[in-house]
């Protein structure tokens, strides 16, 4: 049988591929599955650092594989929810390569990435009010943050998508990448963080993350342990020799 998500790891850099571009990538119970496993690995392995998601063939996802969920099965589990990690996002940096469409379930799995790189033609849609449901992935939660809140707006109440150009204006694709090119400008992208300390990189990740919830008086005292542990680590040691040296680091992750 074929293997509905692939996983490549090159270095430190976790490549994970929804593998079903016969059903536009849809996601049943097993790709979620799946996709969970990879990212709780993800996070579980010293020598990853950061992980680019993707789409075999034309497009990333068209969401959930509707087929599947009218023969009652579940593609929501439960320890990371839809696509195994929408509820669940692993500590490290995610990067999507969308090409194509990223749409409903889709797209929603691009919104838990932290970093997007999209071909200039691909399109992002949340169309679930046509079909007389809810984009309830986190379509709804984390998109009116990533956008100004009245695109966000019009994109759930219509359902239509916008382009990757327009999405890149408003800033939730970082970067775009000529048709077929997304996957490239991805690993390029995760280049540019894995040179870093990979301790670092997740703990900067984390503060970013969390900070949001964190009422103005207490974000230093809240920020403190986080800095304390970068800042007494060997990989803050062997930055600062480095850098002294005028060499490449060699980061341990400790």
């Amino acid at each position: 049988m074929t293997e509905v998500v692939l996983v490549e790891d090159r270095g430190p850099v976790r490549i994970v591929t929804i593998n079903r571009p016969e059903v536009r990538n849809a996601i049943n119970r097993a790709t979620s599955e799946a996709l969970g496993a990879a990212m709780r690995e993800l996070d579980a392995r010293d020598d990853l650092t950061v992980a680019v998601i993707t789409g075999a063939g034309a497009g990333f996802s068209a969401g959930m594989d509707l087929k599947a969920f009218g023969q009652g099965e579940n593609p929501h589990i439960e320890q990371g929810g839809f696509g195994g990690f929408i509820e669940a996002q692993p500590a490290k940096p995610l990067i999507a390569a969308v090409e194509g469409f990223a749409l409903a379930g889709g797209f929603e799995l691009v919104l838990a990435c932290d970093l997007v790189v999209a071909a200039h033609d691909a399109r992002f849609g949340l169309p679930e009010v046509s079909r007389g449901l809810l984009a309830a992935g986190g379509g709804l939660l984390r998109l009116p943050a990533r956008l100004p809140r009245n695109v966000a707006m019009e994109m759930v109440l219509t359902g239509k998508p916008i382009t990757a150009a327009r999405a890149h204006h408003f800033g939730l694709v970082n970067r775009l990448a000529a048709p077929g090119a997304a996957l490239a400008a991805a690993l390029e992208l995760a280049g540019d963080i894995v040179v870093n300390g990979p301790m670092a990189v997740a703990v900067s990740k984390q503060i970013v993350v969390e900070s949001a919830d964190w009422p103005a008086s207490e974000m230093w005292t809240l920020q403190r342990p986080h800095v304390d542990a970068v800042e007494s680590s060997d990989d803050a040691r062997e930055g600062a020799l480095a850098f002294v040296e005028k060499r490449a680091a060699q980061w341990t992750g400790r």
